[in-house]
């Protein structure tokens, strides 16, 4: 279909999340378990308030998890709608992989080394994408 492949990157995207969620947990759990930390007394708090008892190391993939929720649900709601008016191919599935890509690329930076300017870099990247495939967007539903 016309406008479609568009989908193939959201796919990959919201696949990639579901990884991070997987390598969070098969992370966090040893270590709350390493902290002695029993996960059936907890009452209240965040995922944040363990930053203070675990290693950076853990809690870095579990940020990183939350950032895959909020930029990309604007990358999301885009391309969706970008599909939806049939201008999901060509150019805008090609910055929806680069979207994906620089965003995998952040992700592993960040739970690998965290290191702040190459997250940075690969975030604002990731950005120009995003903000060309709104403008793409806006151009698409506003001309008559």
């Amino acid at each position: 279909m016309i406008g479609m492949e568009v989908l193939k990157p959201l796919a990959v995207l919201a696949s990639w999340t579901m990884v991070m969620w997987l390598w969070m947990y098969a992370t966090r759990i040893p270590a709350m378990n390493a902290a002695k930390i029993d996960s059936k007394t907890l009452v209240g708090g965040t995922g944040k308030d363990l930053d203070a008892v675990l290693p950076g190391k853990v809690q870095w993939i579990a940020h990183n998890y939350n950032h895959l929720h909020e930029a990309p649900t604007v990358f999301y709601a885009v391309v969706l709608a970008l599909a939806l008016v049939g201008q999901g191919d060509g150019l805008n599935a090609q910055l929806a992989w680069a979207y994906v890509g620089l965003r995998i690329a952040h992700s592993l930076v960040q739970a690998i080394s965290n290191r702040v300017l190459v997250r940075f870099l690969l975030f604002a990247l990731s950005s120009l994408c995003l903000i060309a495939l709104t403008l793409h967007l806006l151009i698409a539903v506003f001309h008559n």
